[in-house]
């Protein structure tokens, strides 16, 4: 049997999201050894209205803080539709999934990537959750019970 091709999806790792180092390190030293993709969250306020709902708007313009093979602008939780077409086209099936707001923005791609038919995996400890949870335990909580696949730590990979 073939092995599956995996790939790793980072959410939101950006500057104004004040990712710990260490969570940084490790994503970037992962990027090495998977295709990657970043997704980074841009405002504008046409097409998700944060300022109108929230008070709040994500930066207009910022890189990803790890390399990544790919980037996709996002504007609110969800990634665009070109990363799962992207992730088809290289026939990934698993999506290691880490980043920014384990139990919103990162749970948002684990239900579109699931609605993909593809099989998202979270990497807690390569996470960081809202201002709520910033340990991102709830967000594995979530995770765990709606697609079952959370690994515990670096030598699960």
């Amino acid at each position: 049997m073939a092995a599956e091709r995996r790939a790793l999806l980072v959410v939101d790792v950006q500057a104004s999201f004040r990712v710990p180092d260490t969570v940084v390190a490790g994503i970037t030293a992962l990027s090495r050894t998977f295709h990657t993709v970043a997704t980074v969250e841009r405002h504008d306020e046409a097409v998700t209205p944060f300022a109108r709902q929230l008070g709040w708007t994500p930066p207009a313009d910022e890189a990803p803080l790890v390399p990544a093979d790919r980037v996709f602008v996002k504007h609110g939780y969800l990634p665009p539709p070109a990363l799962i077409a992207h992730f088809r086209a290289l026939g990934v099936e698993r999506v290691l999934v880490c980043g920014v707001q384990a139990e919103t923005c990162c749970l948002a791609a684990g239900f579109m990537l699931f609605d993909a038919g593809l099989h998202p995996t979270l990497l807690p400890w390569l996470s960081v959750g809202s201002s709520l949870d910033r340990s991102a335990s709830l967000g594995a909580k979530l995770w765990r019970h709606h697609f079952g696949s959370v690994l515990s730590g670096p030598e699960a990979l």
